[in-house]
């Protein structure tokens, strides 16, 4: 069973949606234990880095999906998602993030015939073949929409990368964790054989 953490932000029914098209039982839960249990866990997310932090302090899920990174389980984080395995975020302040990985969550600092937020279809650039990614082309199109983005303090995690202009990590992976700034959920046909080939890992 897939656990995909609820702390009251982000598209929770559209990503359980898109796990069942593909084939996979996939749970909507803020329950700790329900995410202790399950054999995958997915942390989605739209919204403020902050309050979704503290929603997720606030309903003792911190614990939970530190525990699934640790297990080997595996693991997918979904824009938002991402953001919050790194150690700060500098949206609306300097916040503490979840600190699995080192790095940090900035704003784009763009030209201005540049829109930010950063929305609609872009090409990723596969950097490392992560399995998730088996049987997707490089160049392919996913679904965008945000302000800010992850650097990385280790290069060696990034698995995609994405020009807006400039190159940003659109995706990484270390083991089992896989993380994605662009919505597999809201990527059509390319975004739900992402999710296939989460769901598919043993």
């Amino acid at each position: 069973m897939i656990a995909i953490i609820d702390y009251g932000m982000g598209n929770l029914r559209s990503v359980q949606k898109a796990f069942e098209r593909v084939g996979h039982q996939a749970v909507v839960t803020d329950d700790p234990g329900i995410v202790r249990q399950a054999s995958k866990v997915v942390l989605p997310g739209v919204g403020a880095f902050e309050d979704a932090r503290a929603e997720l302090h606030r309903r003792n899920l911190v614990k939970p999906v530190l525990e699934a990174i640790e297990s080997g389980r595996p693991f997918l984080g979904i824009c938002l998602g991402l953001q919050l395995l790194f150690e700060v975020s500098y949206e609306n302040g300097r916040h503490e993030g979840l600190g699995v990985f080192p790095g940090e969550v900035v704003r784009f600092q763009l030209p201005a015939e540049y829109a930010v937020p950063h929305m609609g279809w872009n090409q990723i650039r596969i950097e490392r073949q992560a399995p998730i990614l088996e049987g997707i082309a490089d160049g392919t199109y996913f679904y965008f929409v945000h302000s800010y983005y992850v650097v990385p303090a280790d290069a060696g995690i990034i698995a995609t990368k994405t020009d807006y202009p400039q190159p940003f990590c659109s995706m990484i992976w270390r083991d089992n964790v896989f993380a994605t700034q662009f919505h597999p959920e809201k990527s059509q046909a390319e975004g739900l054989r992402m999710l296939k080939n989460f769901g598919d890992l043993p």
